[in-house]
């Protein structure tokens, strides 16, 4: 089990497919970490990972929607505001509790799903939006 990046993913913003690539990268080592029984400590990495890389993806996808005075602009943030929560609240729980197997299920379940649908649904629309933009 595993994902990789694939060509139907990609939104045609090199900057923003590069990192969804990294994104889908990292997720993959912790599905990789799993089957191998190292699921938990590569969850670390990986929230680790999220905090600023995260913060700084939206915060570029977000730049190129405002610049593009793209109309979904509202919609999109909000959905990148839930995903910053419901992170937060996923590390404040392990904060608490310390890491257990279900926090490596929840996050495969959650981000991974959410990723997925998010990068072909929510992004597919801002990439589209920009290449009408741009044509002549």
């Amino acid at each position: 089990m595993g994902i990789a990046w694939r060509e139907s993913l990609s939104i045609g913003i090199p900057e923003i497919d590069s990192q969804h690539k990294e994104l889908l990268s990292r997720f993959d080592r912790l599905l990789k970490a799993c089957e191998g029984g190292k699921g938990i400590e590569e969850l670390q990495k990986l929230l680790g990972f999220l905090d600023d890389y995260v913060v700084r993806h939206f915060s570029d996808e977000e730049g190129i929607q405002r610049n593009s005075q793209y109309p979904g602009y509202a919609a999109h943030k909000s959905e990148h505001d839930g995903f910053i929560a419901r992170l937060k609240t996923q590390k404040e729980e392990i904060k608490a509790d310390g890491v257990a197997v279900h926090h490596v299920t929840e996050t495969n379940n959650m981000l991974l799903k959410w990723l997925i649908n998010h990068i072909t649904k929510v992004d597919g629309e801002l990439g589209a939006y920009l290449r009408t933009k741009k044509a002549p």
